[in-house]
Formats: C-alpha cells, sequence, structure tokens
C-alpha cells in the first residue's frame, strides 16, 4: 500500500502524467477563447486571459496558501461533491474590482494584503461563475458541475474548509491589465477530468464546420417563450403576509419603462410598457445591461 501511494503521488492515480496533462491543456485551449469573451462582457475594462500553466498534482494543494489573502470556491457535479477548486489569488481580486468599476487600467494595481470586503468577494463571485460554467461545457461531455458555485470563502470561512487529497490536475490562468495582472486557478481530480474530458486515440479534436453551420441554423429556428416582467416596490415579508385578495398595489414611479423582457431565465432587453388598440404591448428600448444591474445591486437604496 505504501509503494502504491509513493506511485500514485508521482504519477497520479492513471499512473499516465502525460495523458493527464495532455487532457488538462486541450481543456484549457478550448475554453480560453470563450473565457475572455465571457469575463468581458461582464468587465467596464477589457482584460486579457492567458494560460499561464497546467500542472499534475495533490488536491490538498488546490487551497491558497496561509496569509496569502487568496479566496477558494469548491463547485459539486452529479458525481462529485469537489468537482472543481477555483482559487483566486489577492493580484487578482485588485484587478477584477479595477475592471469591473472602470477605474484607470494603466495605473499600477496592488494587491489587497487584508481580507476581501463583501464587495471584492460580490466581483470574485461573479468571476468564479464564468470561470465555472465555461469549464463545465455542454452535452455529453458536460462536466456537470452544478451552477450556481457557491459563495467564494475567505479568512477564517476559508481556514475551516478542508479539502480531500488525491491526484489532481490545476489549469492556472493569468488575467492581464496594463497595470498588472494576477491569477485564477481551477483544479479538479484525475478522475473527473479524464471521465469528461480526456480524447480516445485517434480521435478528431475539431468537428466539421459545415455540421456547425447547420445546427446553428436548427437553433435559430426554435422556438422560446417570452416573459415580460414590471418591477415592484421592495416589500418586507410581514407585509407580504398581510395581502389580501383584491389588494391594489401601486407600481414605482418608470416602472413602465424598466419592463424587462426574459426567456428561459436570462434577462434580454429592457422595455417600455405600453397599449395599442386592446393590446398590451413592450417596446424594446435598450440591450440588458447585465453589468450595469450587477453595480445597481451593490448600491444601496
Amino acid at each position: 500500500m505504501m509503494q502504491k501511494g509513493i506511485i500514485e503521488q508521482l504519477t497520479g492515480e492513471t499512473g499516465e502524467p502525460d495523458r493527464v496533462a495532455q487532457a488538462g491543456r486541450a481543456l484549457a485551449e478550448r475554453a480560453l477563447p470563450a473565457l475572455r469573451e465571457s469575463l468581458n462582457a461582464e468587465l467596464a475594462s477589457a482584460v486579457d486571459v492567458e494560460i499561464d500553466d497546467v500542472t499534475v498534482g495533490r488536491f490538498a494543494q488546490a487551497r491558497p496558501s496561509e496569509g496569502t489573502f487568496g479566496t477558494m470556491a469548491v463547485a459539486a457535479s452529479e458525481t462529485s461533491p469537489d468537482a472543481l477548486v477555483l482559487v483566486s489569488d489577492a493580484a487578482a481580486a485588485a484587478l477584477l474590482v479595477t475592471a469591473l468599476f472602470g477605474a484607470e487600467p494603466d495605473q499600477p494595481i496592488t494587491p489587497i494584503d487584508r481580507e476581501p470586503t463583501a464587495t471584492e468577494l460580490d466581483v470574485i463571485a461573479l468571476t468564479f461563475e464564468v470561470f465555472a460554467r465555461v469549464i463545465n461545457g455542454s452535452g455529453e461531455r458536460s462536466m456537470t458541475i452544478k451552477l450556481p458555485i457557491p459563495e467564494p470563502l475567505a479568512g477564517k470561512e476559508l481556514a475551516k474548509r478542508s479539502l480531500r487529497d488525491g491526484p489532481a490536475v490545476t489549469l492556472r490562468f493569468r488575467l492581464l491589465l496594463p497595470g498588472g495582472s494576477g491569477t485564477i486557478s481551477l483544479t479538479m481530480p484525475q478522475r473527473v477530468l479524464l471521465k469528461h474530458r480526456a480524447l480516445p486515440e485517434g480521435e478528431a479534436n475539431a468537428a466539421d464546420p459545415r455540421w456547425g453551420a447547420h445546427f446553428g441554423e436548427e437553433i435559430m429556428r426554435s422556438t422560446v417563450d417570452l416573459r415580460a416582467t414590471l418591477a415592484m416596490e421592495r416589500m418586507t415579508l410581514g407585509e407580504i403576509a398581510d395581502l389580501e385578495v383584491g389588494q391594489v398595489l401601486a407600481l414605482p414611479e418608470g416602472a413602465q419603462a424598466s419592463t424587462q423582457l426574459s426567456s428561459r431565465g436570462r434577462t434580454l432587453f429592457v422595455c417600455e410598457f405600453g397599449k395599442l388598440g386592446q393590446n398590451y404591448t413592450v417596446r424594446v428600448s435598450e440591450e440588458f445591461d447585465a453589468r450595469k444591474d450587477f453595480i445597481d445591486g451593490l448600491l444601496p437604496g
């Protein structure tokens, strides 16, 4: 048993560290374009994303080092309670706040040297969600990660969170602004990676582009339900409990001009509610800005 444990530590669960590293590298390279696009859709300043490194190691080593003010989130999948560990270093946290709130990207970025604030944790949570969604993929090769992932941990809460040990692979991405850089690391058990993302020998790495175009056309012909939602005033749980049948609730000022049009739980447009003849209508005003909505949610009142 001791000999088996030593061999596993050196070579990984499969005894094929090169195969594990290749699968991890292929996953990182396939995800990179989508990571850039999805992350920058949420930020005010464009952040470049690069693959920093892909390493084979141990799962327990994924957590941030003590005293580095890093943050960590552990995501479960349908087959594993800890299928993915996401870690942000202190430099990445400062960079993301700068990029989200539109600070001068050329100014030097100083890593935080304290526990992250609630706002910083919200920004990191937004970033972790983007990375987890892209890495998860879709279809038959999806890693079945349960989204949304849990909130990131820092400080005392992070210290209380233990990680089991075992063979793992880490994908390390570097985020860059002119004023500095930081890293986001994704660690997963080798068995999770190989189960969903290892390619058999000789399998083609790229699909026929004609099939992609045909599939895209079929998707565009599919029908979906649209839902228009008017904003209401905030109410306490006590006030909601006192509501009665027939009671009339007043809409806040400007509610008609901020109707949200959504489909399958995703908000698409901000619209103006109105009426044309006997029919109620919504007129599309602008595309829904998720970043602006996120920032507005951070502001009081």
